[in-house]
């Protein structure tokens, strides 16, 4: 029993086995002729895709190589149209030339018959001018032989009484004129210093007011000036002085009457160029490391100017002040130079009177400290320095010195003349306005030269350095008329010759001696 249980067991084993291989045999083989049938269906599908694209792609070019043509010959006929109106362009060209042409010839033959016309004209024309120089020698040859007189005779003749009837009448009208202002004397002389204050007030402000900065380019103005003009303006806010930029080839002029400040801002301008740097804060910075440069310079120029003369005691602050004239000047001398030098030249002149020298030299080295700030206080810079000098405890003497050296209050020693002498010489002495001593002789022997070179002088003599010619004439020779004219004539040709500063007064002197005899 159990054994043939065990083998329907087997054989249904084996029966199940193989039904499972019968049935994975078949689905295997349904797989299989799946997936052929979908390979074929997948291979059908890319051919049939391929066709397509290639009837695509044929029917692209077709068209493309339509288009191309149709451009083409689009291109084809706009060349056509443009070479046709560049041959009838051409056509009227040729034609206007060949009408140019015929005008040219037209004008040429023109311009030959008139040429020939001319010609003929201009023969004509020297013919007449021969024969017209023929009557004019002949009439000259009558004339000559009638008046015994040449040509050149007579033109001078005439030209000389011209001349001398001009002389005449202009002597009569310059004497008739200077008697009018002779009558008028105290309006004219007030038009006169009028004048010359105006005319000496321009240089001399121009000399001690204005400062120049050279500039290595003019693009550098525009960095001077900054955007919207800020560093301009601190600039002149921080110095105190104005700045003028114009047209001026690389330069900028500094404008003030404070000769230190316009002497800090000239410094910091120059180092703000070198640097480069050119805005508010670096100027602010510049112009107070400078401004206390300055004032180190100041205090060292005022002690080594007391120095030199051994001048000692001088009040520090007085020192400052006395400093400060080294950016003075003063008719083209340095104050502080001249200050020095009429110092030396009391020194010498007390020294020579057996009087205190040095007394003297400290007179002289303070005569003019008034000019240091004549420019922030109102008054004569006689009457300014001697209150500063009574300010800072000088002596009495000493600070009458300095108020008497132009004679404002009268002197009352010795010491208060020999200040004005000294300041005199050194003021008009030869050189004084950087005029060497040789030019100087030159320019008085020059001034001699051209008086003595005029007809009718005796004698001429330069006085007054220089600023006074005085001429004798010879009373018979120049009529008093004639002595008028010639010292204008002298002045002119004086001016045209020579240059020299301020004035020259030219005196003409004619004297008339009556000598008698009485006999018995």
């Amino acid at each position: 029993m159990e054994g043939t249980y065990i083998l329907v067991i087997i054989i249904s084993a084996m029966i199940g086995f193989a039904g499972a291989y019968y049935f994975r045999e078949r689905i295997t083989s349904q797989k299989m002729k799946d997936a052929e049938d979908k390979a074929r269906m997948i291979v059908e599908a890319a051919e049939r895709k391929s066709e397509a694209l290639v009837k695509e792609a044929q029917l692209e070019a077709k068209d493309r190589l339509f288009k191309m043509k149709s451009d083409f010959d689009a291109e084809t006929l706009e060349a056509r149209a443009e070479v046709k109106k560049l041959e009838n362009r051409l056509q009227q060209k040729e034609e206007n030339l060949e009408k140019k042409n015929e005008q040219v010839e037209l004008q040429q033959k023109e311009n030959l018959r008139k040429e020939k016309e001319l010609n003929k004209r201009d023969s004509k024309l020297s013919d007449m001018e021969k024969k017209y120089n023929e009557l004019i020698d002949a009439q000259k040859e009558k004339l000559e032989s009638i008046s015994g007189l040449t040509a050149e005779g007579a033109k001078e003749l005439l030209i000389q009484s011209m001349e001398n009837e001009a002389r005449h009448e202009a002597a009569g009208i310059i004497k008739r004129i200077t008697a009018e202002a002779k009558e008028n004397a105290d309006k004219e002389a007030k038009k006169i210093m009028a004048t010359a204050i105006q005319r000496y007030a321009g240089d001399y402000v121009a000399e001690r007011t204005v400062s120049v900065v050279q500039l290595p380019d003019d693009e550098m103005k525009g960095r001077i000036i900054g955007r919207e003009g800020r560093n301009i303006r601190a600039l002149e806010a921080a110095t105190g002085i104005d700045l003028i930029i114009d047209d001026t080839p690389e330069a900028v002029i500094l404008s003030g009457f404070n000769p230190v400040r316009r002497e800090v801002a000239r410094l910091s301008l120059i180092r703000l160029i070198e640097d480069g740097r050119i805005h508010p804060a670096r100027i602010e910075d510049i112009v107070k490391k400078v401004a206390e440069e300055v004032e180190v310079e100041i205090k060292e120029a005022g002690d080594q100017a007391a120095f030199d003369l051994g001048v000692h005691g001088i009040n520090n602050e007085l020192i400052k002040i006395l400093g400060r004239l080294k950016y003075r000047t003063s008719y083209a001398q340095n104050v502080l130079q001249h200050s020095i030098e009429v110092g030396f030249f009391c020194g010498v002149m007390a020294a020579e009177l057996g009087l205190n020298v040095k007394l003297a030299k400290r007179m002289g080295l303070l005569h003019d400290i008034g000019k240091a700030v004549d420019h922030e206080v109102d008054g004569a810079h006689a009457d300014i320095g001697a209150k500063l000098a009574k300010k800072y405890g000088e002596s009495p003497k000493v600070v009458h010195a300095i108020a008497a050296h132009h004679e404002a209050i009268p002197p009352e020693s010795v010491y208060d003349l020999l200040v004005q002498a000294a300041d005199s010489l050194s003021g008009a002495r030869p050189g004084a306005r950087k005029e060497l001593l040789e030019n100087y002789i030159k320019r008085l022997d020059e001034l001699e030269g051209i008086a003595n070179s005029f007809k009718g002088v005796s004698n001429s003599y330069a006085i007054q350095a220089g600023r006074e010619l005085r001429v004798i004439v010879d009373g018979g020779a120049l009529s008093d008329d004639e002595a008028m004219l010639l010292s204008k004539d002298i002045v002119k040709k004086i001016e045209e010759m020579l240059t020299f500063p301020g004035q020259i007064k030219v005196t003409v002197i004619r004297e008339t001696r009556a000598v008698e005899y009485a006999n018995k």
